[in-house]
Order: structure tokens, then C-alpha cells, then sequence
């Protein structure tokens, strides 16, 4: 592309087309990639859509890892719902070394998992509605997202990149305070949801920007290969946790919404009805929580699960499995597995190749945005730059998933 002379329309001088960088470093993209965009006047006529920035090499560092080790690297894919990503490595490896948990330690897993998605789709959706200049909802429910991150906080110590539990289970038991959290957050958010929903849905300046908005069909969703919420948009209801589930999933009554058009108004939709879903599955794994002994955070792995200090400062053979654990001198099965689950934006899958050994032969990680971003500038041609925008938000585009 050549940006030293102004390119024209058929050779047409009055028609002179302009080349704008949106991004890397631009507050409309959300994140740090770039889209160069041939503009004719306001309406975008092609881009090309560029990524690596952030020059992580997270897969190849995770290859000179142990296990245990990569959980951290994890949480900086999608730094929106970090516990996700956390949860899903944990359940690859468990996989690989053939380890059925608790059901107790599922159901903890699932409040996890489902309060991160409830931030995730919080991002999302006060981002369009900031967009379309609807400041007050976006700080409004933004609040929400602070409560869910006081309840990581409670349970592990740590906020936005959690490294939250373990492989096999959690590094503790949820406290009465993470639980009391958790429960003022149920009886809270769905109030503080019902009055964004009536501040956004049916607001007509909100739908004339964003319905039949970038508009997708199924056909040309799956072609693309998306997942998630962007996916069941268009009117496909496949989701991880239902067709594949994981951490006990299949004992929740929830359903999986899906739209029609697949525009920015039924993914907005869809998201909203999702945190709904959310707040129904966790209510339902407190109650399940109930009939399960109490106590039990972890399974019986004490080759990957570091004991008490209690028990590693008066107990041999603890003490042995601590340094072990710490030392990464622990070896894992020869296989190669495949793992998903239901991120924020889609299907979040690990794919693992083992050697013996005790790190990674070949781990790759299949990011939601990074395949469902490929679609973006073929999507934008036609449209009008204040447009784009609003659907590079719908799209909900984590960098941190681009770039692995």
C-alpha cells in the first residue's frame, strides 16, 4: 500500500481516497492492533487488519514451563475474564493426567467461571452503549464489575489477573466472606441489569446505531469459524458448555440464547440475556453447594497440589512433594489432548502435546478473538467509520488474545 500519493476512485480525481490508521494506539480500537482503512469521505472502501504488538510469545514460554507454572500466562489472554482461561488450563492438564474432582470443586469452579463471564459481557456491553454516546450506562454498571473483582479478591487474593486455582481444585476453600459477597452480588446486580436493559434496549437514538448494523448470516459465521456470543447471534446456538460440558455443566438448568441477524443489536442481546443465565447457573451451584460435604476445595493429587505449610514444615513426605511441586520435577503422561471451553467470547480451547516429560512438548491455544477478529475489515467495507467502531466494540476484541 502506498501512502506517498493519493489513490482516486476509477481514476477519478474528484473522488480521492484518504488512508487512516485505526491504531495501534488509537482509544477506538479498544486495544493495541491496527486497521488501515481506505476512506471515501466517511465511508470505509477496504482496510487491512495487522496484529502482533504485543510480542508475548506466550505458547513458546509456555513449553519451557511446568505445568503449574503456565496458569500465569494464562490469565494475560483474556485479561476481561482471567479466571476462565485459568479454569480451562487446569482442566487440560487434568485431562492429560486422568483426574476426576469433587463435585464440590466443580460447582465452585462453575460460580468462577459464570462471574467472569458476567464481566466480561459488563466490558462489552457498556462499551457500545459508550459508543453510541450513552455515557451514564456505562458507568453505571461498570460498578458491578468492581464487586465481582472483590470477590476474586476474597478468594484468592489478587483482581484482575487472578491465577486462581489450581490443577485439581483451588489453593483454598471460599471463606463466609467470599460467600457473603457473592450473595449480595445475586440480589444486587439483577436490579442494577433491569435498569440498564430499560435505559439501552428500547432507546431509540441506541437501536437506529446499531440494529441491522453490521449485519452477519450463520452461513458466513461458521465459514469464519466464530464462536460465542458473536456466533449465537446469528442465530446458532452452539456453546461449549452444552454441547461438550465440562465442570459438571450438564446438573444446571440454564438455556443459550441466540438472535437472528447476527447484528450489533442482537449480539448486545445476547450478551445481556447471557448474564442473566449466569446469575440462574451460579444461584443454582449454591444450592448444590449445600448437599456437598463441606471442606473439600481440591482433588487427591498431592503430585501437583502443594500441601500445608503446616504439614510441609512437620511432615517428610510433604516436604518432599512441596520441593518436587516447586522444583517442576514431577513427569506427566505421554498424550495429546484438546480442552474448550466457554469464554467470553467464544470457544477458549488448549491444545496439548506431552511428551513424558515435565514441561509442554506443544501447547497452543485456540483465542476466541484472534479467529473471530479475521472477519473485521472484509465486515467494515461499506460502512460508515462512526459504524465500524461501534461493531469492533460488539465484537468485544481482547489484544491480549490476538498475539500469543
Amino acid at each position: 500500500m502506498n501512502h506517498n500519493h493519493p489513490v482516486f476512485i476509477d481514476n477519478d480525481p474528484q473522488s480521492e481516497l484518504v488512508t487512516l490508521n485505526l491504531g495501534p494506539t488509537h482509544p477506538a480500537t479498544h486495544g493495541v492492533f491496527q486497521n488501515v482503512l481506505q476512506l471515501d469521505g466517511e465511508r470505509i472502501v477496504s482496510g487491512v487488519s495487522t496484529i502482533g504488538y504485543i510480542h508475548r510469545a506466550f505458547e513458546k514460554i509456555a513449553e519451557h514451563r511446568p505445568f503449574y507454572q503456565i496458569t500465569p500466562l494464562t490469565d494475560r489472554l483474556n485479561y476481561c475474564s482471567s479466571p476462565i482461561n485459568n479454569m480451562g488450563w487446569h482442566m487440560t492438564v487434568e485431562k492429560l493426567l486422568n483426574i476426576k474432582l469433587p463435585k464440590r470443586v466443580d460447582y465452585l469452579r462453575v460460580i468462577i467461571m459464570e462471574l467472569s463471564r458476567i464481566s466480561d459481557h459488563i466490558i462489552c456491553n457498556t462499551i457500545i452503549g459508550q459508543d453510541t454516546g450513552a455515557t451514564t450506562t456505562f458507568l453505571y454498571l461498570f460498578q458491578f464489575r468492581e464487586h465481582i473483582y472483590e470477590i476474586f479478591e476474597e478468594v484468592c487474593g489478587a483482581r484482575l489477573t487472578t491465577n486462581i486455582g489450581r490443577i485439581g481444585g483451588f489453593e483454598r476453600d471460599f471463606n463466609e466472606i467470599a460467600f457473603a459477597k457473592i450473595n449480595k452480588f445475586l440480589k444486587e446486580f439483577p436490579v442494577a441489569l433491569r435498569e440498564f436493559e430499560n435505559l439501552l434496549s428500547r432507546n431509540r437514538i441506541f437501536i437506529d446505531r446499531t440494529a441491522g448494523v453490521a449485519e452477519v448470516t450463520k452461513e458466513t459465521a461458521l465459514e469464519y469459524s466464530w464462536t460465542g456470543p458473536l456466533l449465537r447471534a446469528t442465530g446458532v446456538d452452539y456453546d461449549v458448555r452444552v454441547s461438550d460440558p465440562y465442570s459438571s455443566y450438564q446438573d444446571f438448568d440454564f438455556e443459550v440464547p441466540v438472535g437472528t441477524s447476527g447484528d450489533i443489536y442482537d449480539r448486545y442481546l445476547v450478551r445481556n440475556e447471557e448474564m442473566w443465565q449466569s446469575v440462574r447457573i451460579i444461584e443454582q451451584a449454591l444450592e448444590k453447594i449445600k448437599s456437598e460435604p463441606k471442606g473439600i476445595f481440591h482433588a487427591d493429587v498431592p503430585e501437583f497440589y502443594l500441601p500445608p505449610k503446616q504439614e510441609v514444615y512437620n511432615n517428610m513426605e510433604a516436604l518432599i512433594y512441596h520441593f518436587k511441586i516447586v522444583m517442576g520435577e514431577i513427569d506427566a503422561p505421554k498424550a495429546e489432548v484438546y480442552h474448550a471451553v466457554e469464554g467470553g467470547n467464544g470457544e477458549l480451547g488448549f491444545y496439548l502435546i506431552n511428551d513424558g516429560g515435565r514441561t509442554p512438548y506443544r501447547l497452543h491455544f485456540r483465542r476466541p478473538s484472534f479467529v473471530n477478529y479475521q472477519m473485521f475489515a472484509s465486515m467494515s467495507e461499506g460502512m460508515l467509520l462512526s459504524d465500524a467502531i461501534i461493531n469492533m466494540s460488539s465484537m468485544n476484541i481482547i489484544a491480549g488474545e490476538l498475539d500469543a
